[in-house]
């Protein structure tokens, strides 16, 4: 189910991870200066799926813009600052991805975050629903669990709605998971391949290890650990560096992978699958992060579950009730925005 088309090798990243025939693309990150924004931007920059990399910041983008233009490579970057240029930082954007918003310090879960990072994520998705109807909008600002539906409800409210065109990142999960696991197994971790599947917080990331390519295979209580390791990563590096910040380089690579998967995709190369947490109908909640086939309009097809262990589907169950107050509290938070 999880095609080896979804996982291009490791090497390929500075090339955009494309064999596809390329076209112009023009991506904007809102968010750029931020400790995520500033690697993902130079990651994009080097990638000859991208012409025009559109950076926006309530500071310092046009520093960054300068600093990345200097690179070598054809994409055009402009930097923008403050809500005044958002509506031109927007201007003929295709896909558009939104790390913006504070990082988790010592102590704090994802979900410690909503306050602030909702009013952020609604404030730029609204301007994405007025300035670029049509593109597809990549969420990486936490909780990714609250922050999608909190965009698809903007969305809906100015009548530009397509569940097939937002995407909640949760790659980190899928590359965390294929690196401990190869890790444990002495694999080339370019090679491994685990849909990980649910949300984007504690329990809520359920690697699927049943479905892992290639097969491999724990004793229940590795598999236990390992799956609670896979699911506090975020934590783990949090703690690590002791208030200095989050996930920021490791989340850059991952929001790349991910972006690349999707231009490639927009682009006719066939085969793309990546996890994402989207408008779904594979369980009783009404999102959920399952392996997707992207296409030219975004989603072209939910793959769903697959196969469960009954490991995972009790994992799968025990997630509901956290994933459900989620979405809720991001859907209210959104229809009483303003």
């Amino acid at each position: 189910m999880f095609s080896r088309l979804a996982r291009p090798a490791a090497s390929g990243l500075l090339r955009g991870f494309s064999t596809s025939a390329q076209k112009n693309a023009n991506v904007a990150v809102l968010g750029a200066a931020g400790g995520i924004g500033q690697p993902l931007s130079l990651l994009l920059k080097n990638s000859p799926l991208i012409s025009n990399l559109s950076l926006y910041d309530i500071a310092h983008t046009p520093g960054v813009a300068a600093d990345l233009s200097h690179i070598e490579t054809r994409a055009k970057v402009t930097g923008w600052i403050g809500p005044e240029q958002l509506p031109e930082a927007l201007r003929g954007a295709q896909v558009v991805v939104i790390p913006a918003g504070v990082p988790r310090k010592p102590g704090m879960t994802r979900d410690d975050l909503f306050n602030t990072n909702a009013s952020i994520v609604a404030t730029l998705t609204e301007a994405c629903a007025k300035h670029c109807p049509e593109a597809m909008i990549c969420i990486i600002a936490n909780p990714v669990n609250s922050t999608i539906p909190i965009t698809s409800e903007i969305f809906k409210k100015h009548g530009v709605y397509n569940p097939n065109r937002i995407f909640g990142v949760t790659t980190l999960d899928i590359v965390r998971a294929n690196t401990f696991v190869a890790e444990l197994k002495a694999l080339d971790p370019a090679r491994v391949n685990i849909p990980v599947v649910g949300g984007h917080a504690g329990k809520t990331i359920i690697p699927l290890i049943s479905q892992s390519t290639p097969k491999v295979e724990f004793p229940q209580d590795h598999l236990e650990a390992l799956t609670v390791r896979i699911q506090d990563a975020g934590t783990e590096v949090v703690k690590a560096k002791a208030g200095a910040g989050s996930a920021t380089l490791s989340m850059a690579y991952a929001g790349a992978r991910f972006v690349f998967s999707l231009l490639d995709a927009m682009n006719g190369k066939e085969g793309v699958i990546e996890c994402s947490f989207v408008r779904s109908e594979e369980t009783d909640c009404t999102y959920f992060s399952t392996p997707l086939l992207l296409g030219k309009n975004g989603i072209e097809k939910n793959l769903g579950l697959g196969k469960l262990s009954p490991f995972e589907e009790k994992l799968v169950a025990e997630a509901m009730n956290e994933l459900k107050g989620s979405i809720k509290k991001g859907e209210e938070f959104a229809k009483n925005f303003k």
